[in-house]
């Protein structure tokens, strides 16, 4: 079976790294890009700063907590996008299926490229190489036959690291791989699967794909898939994403409202996070409601300016979620909210916000 080979670059803690190597006296030291002001945030963290917990998306007063002397210093995004398209141009000498996910990582699918070379490895380590020669910056490689194992494995042997995921080794690797580290299961999912005794790839692959599906939705399907190994998405270097969302399955389906408005609020929280991240921008916003008898609805609202802030996110949900009749007559299993553009809405987004990226993230 000829197998594709893959490749997943992220660049190590991208943002902290370009501010330490433009600034001396920041090297060595804990650095966190964004507002060091009360309701500030962290949009990234340096190596230093996370050996004491800090981490992006947090507050920077409890970054000031974990680490009294770390050091804030305001974004330069303008810097990072030329970084960002210095790397990209390196990705295009080997292949032109490149498909980014944000400005610090993407996918290659090198299987046939320019320089003919065979090996994904050798590709990776060179692409490393000219990375660092040209930007000195490091960036973190994984190699395997599949999107989901190529993500794992850059992720496996960070700062600076290379890692190999062979197909006759990728079951055993799967196996005793943590469930958190799967792809497409975040903190809340990796509870409820604890919660149901899964731990491990093994225990995951123990579970059919029906009663994956009836505990975790359409995502069922793509778990039951990824403990096989199984990832059959393509490296897809034209597709613009026309919607962003986050949804969340409830541990104890909820009947008040005073819970709905809260688990609306972190969803929100977490969509606003997302396309920050992205830096992607609608004009609507859909709720999306799974009652306990699996019966779902839809409520969207489109507005004629884009929607940037986890403020817009949350009032326009609210109001959304008020217009669902039988509110407080019905269980609530599934909330989730989505932000969507026509192709009208794309036509006229500046470049940088059309951004191309997975289906599973997060």
């Amino acid at each position: 079976m000829n197998h594709k080979k893959i490749i997943h670059i992220d660049m190590d803690a991208f943002y902290a790294s370009i501010e330490q190597r433009d600034n001396p006296e920041l090297r060595g030291n804990p650095v966190a890009v964004g507002y060091g002001e009360k309701r500030g945030v962290v949009a990234a963290a340096s190596y230093e700063a996370r050996k004491y917990g800090v981490h992006s998306a947090m507050a920077s007063v409890t970054a000031l907590r974990k680490c009294p002397h770390i050091i804030f210093v305001m974004p330069r995004f303008d810097i990072y996008r030329n970084v960002s398209n210095q790397i990209m141009q390196i990705f295009l000498e080997y292949t032109d299926k490149v498909e980014p996910l944000s400005l610090d990582e993407a996918f290659l699918d090198v299987t046939v490229n320019h320089r003919g070379l065979r090996s994904a490895t050798m590709i990776a380590k060179e692409i490393k190489q000219k990375i660092f020669n040209r930007t000195r910056l490091t960036a973190s490689a994984g190699v395997s036959y599949n999107k989901f194992l190529a993500k794992i494995a850059s992720d496996y042997k960070k700062p600076d690291g290379l890692f190999v995921i062979e197909p006759d080794k990728a079951e055993d690797f799967i196996d005793q791989l943590p469930i958190g580290k799967f792809f497409g299961v975040g903190k809340v999912t990796a509870a409820r699967m604890a919660d149901l005794g899964i731990k491990t790839g093994y225990d995951l692959k123990q579970w059919n794909e029906v009663d994956l599906v009836h505990e975790f939705g359409k995502a069922g399907i793509a778990y039951y898939h990824f403990a096989r190994g199984v990832d059959d998405r393509e490296v897809e270097s034209e597709r613009v994403r026309k919607s962003l969302g986050a949804e969340e399955t409830f541990p104890e389906d909820l009947n008040e409202i005073v819970d709905m408005l809260a688990a609306l609020d972190e969803i929100a929280r977490e969509v606003s996070r997302r396309a920050e991240k992205r830096k992607f921008l609608a004009k609507t916003l859909t709720l999306k409601i799974k009652y306990a008898d699996f019966t779902i609805i839809t409520r969207s609202r489109t507005v004629n300016y884009y929607i940037k802030t986890y403020q817009e996110l949350f009032e326009l949900g609210k109001e959304l979620l008020f217009q669902v009749d039988d509110l407080e007559e019905k269980k609530i299993r599934l909330m989730g909210l989505t932000l969507k553009n026509s192709d009208a809405d794309l036509a006229h987004l500046p470049l940088e916000a059309v951004q191309l990226s997975l289906d599973f993230k997060d």
